[in-house]
């Protein structure tokens, strides 16, 4: 899929061809794509200015929002809904606060935040004991692990297991959850959740997937984006925003359980000789697309 330019006014993320998938879904020929599970996270250290969150500038040859920043994650493997050495709220709990009926599958969701976090950023949200954290995650034997998770040569359980590790899933919060629109071909039901970094442990620039990695205050990245300088898409700005009035990552995690998880998911409508794209709750995002093209 082509990368689109970001518009005049910021750097929003648009494809080239969005209109002309909007006209067809509109006039009823196009079937949209069933969203693939994900998760991402919003990787925070405290900083003299507050906390900064750890993005990635993905690359411009990828085929979904190349060029964009955005944060470590990626879609959810079958193999996370495999029985894991588990520590914190319930399944039943995260089920309830995820928006799922399945436990299982609230489990592979926080397990998918957990491993990509470990798989692009080297940072492992897991501990020998239900209150400890792992302190060091680099090394040959590490690294040959997270390539093995990378390759799906190595589930998460398993990876867990003979490490005799457990998953924290209390050093996470869940803060959003957005879909991706009907129109597009590669869609996606992602969750996004905080966490703080770990003390002793550190990113690495590990992934294939990005080109630049940086830790930001979430202002100064809007406010590049505000400028058109940061590329990202709408759910990646609009979660850098909300974090924007916390002070420590601490602060963020315990307003976590406060965020609205309510699906975010664009909608597409017909006005005249125009297209009027919308995300509900999100009108910065709104785009007017003349039949001729975008704007």
């Amino acid at each position: 899929m082509p990368n689109g330019q970001p518009n005049q006014s910021n750097g929003q993320w648009y494809p080239p061809e969005w209109p002309d998938r909007i006209r067809a879904l509109a006039a009823g020929e196009l079937t949209p794509v069933a969203p693939r599970r994900a998760a991402t996270v919003l990787l925070l250290r405290d900083a003299a200015a507050g906390p900064d969150v750890h993005m990635l500038r993905r690359r411009a040859s990828m085929a979904f929002a190349g060029g964009a920043y955005a944060y470590p994650g990626g879609g959810v493997d079958p193999r996370d809904e495999q029985p894991v050495r588990w520590a914190g709220p319930s399944l039943g709990e995260w089920a309830g606060r995820l928006g799922l009926d399945d436990p299982a599958q609230a489990q592979a969701v926080v397990c998918a935040a957990v491993r990509e976090t470990f798989e692009e950023a080297g940072v492992l949200l897991a501990g020998e004991t239900a209150d400890t954290v792992v302190g060091d995650t680099t090394g040959e034997e590490w690294e040959r692990d997270r390539e093995a998770l990378v390759a799906r040569e190595l589930s998460f359980a398993d990876f867990l297991d003979r490490r005799g590790l457990v998953l924290r899933s209390d050093l996470l919060g869940a803060w959003a959850r957005w879909i991706t629109p009907e129109f597009e071909q590669r869609r996606y039901d992602t969750w996004f959740f905080v966490a703080a970094l770990p003390a002793g442990q550190r990113t690495r620039d590990v992934s294939g997937e990005a080109d630049r990695t940086v830790w930001i205050r979430p202002a100064e990245a809007a406010a590049g984006y505000d400028r058109g300088e940061l590329m990202m898409m709408p759910p990646t700005i609009s979660t850098l925003r909300t974090l924007e009035p916390y002070g420590t990552a601490a602060e963020a995690l315990a307003a976590a359980g406060g965020q609205d998880m309510t699906p975010v998911l664009a909608q597409a409508r017909l006005e005249g000789d125009e297209l009027v794209l919308s995300w509900p709750g999100h009108e910065e995002f709104t785009k007017i697309i003349p039949t001729g093209g975008a704007r």
